[in-house]
């Protein structure tokens, strides 16, 4: 009889045992090293340049047209001229519980003279960025100050509204 009941204590000691190692492998599951290895493949944006159609293109021979044919259309160009063609692209990666993840930046800005040729070809790295401060302004909107009181109740007693005669389309019982 004692060794059936040691037999049976047996397996709950090594249940409990593996309990601590259960526990610890889901707490390390946030971890950076399981995430990366087990998280959500990196994900292409925007329009990444082959380096060996870049060195294609030689300035002062190539024009708009030649660029668009061997690069495609640019992801963005000049505000107030057509002289500089950016080509902007980005490796992302979502990871669990954080924002998403910018790996690999790259920008390629195309520049040409006036008659339509390329006259630079430059690679704008993270050091060529500027921080831009946002404003944390506000426009105020007219009627959005109002209290929970006021918005539920704001309607009661205003005449014209209930049973006073008011041309309400709600209130004519489908006549008009």
């Amino acid at each position: 009889m004692l060794s059936i009941a040691a037999d049976m204590a047996r397996p709950t000691r090594s249940v409990n045992a593996r309990l601590p190692v259960l526990a610890l492998v889901v707490l390390l599951g946030g971890c950076g090293w399981i995430t990366d290895t087990l998280g959500p493949p990196p994900v292409e944006r925007g329009n990444r340049i082959d380096p060996d159609r870049l060195t294609q293109i030689t300035p002062g021979v190539q024009t708009r047209t030649d660029v668009e044919t061997l690069l495609g259309s640019p992801t963005a160009r000049s505000t107030f001229d057509d002289d500089n063609w950016y080509y902007i692209s980005a490796r992302t990666r979502l990871q669990p519980a954080r924002f998403l993840e910018v790996e690999d930046r790259r920008v390629v800005a195309i520049s040409f003279n006036r008659q339509g040729v390329v006259s630079s070809i430059r690679e704008l790295g993270a050091a060529d960025g500027r921080n831009v401060a946002m404003v944390a302004r506000e426009t105020p909107v007219p009627g959005n100050e109002r209290t929970l009181l006021q918005a539920l109740f704001g309607n009661l007693g205003r005449p014209g509204l209930a049973g006073t005669g008011a041309t309400n389309p709600a209130n004519t019982g489908g006549r008009f």
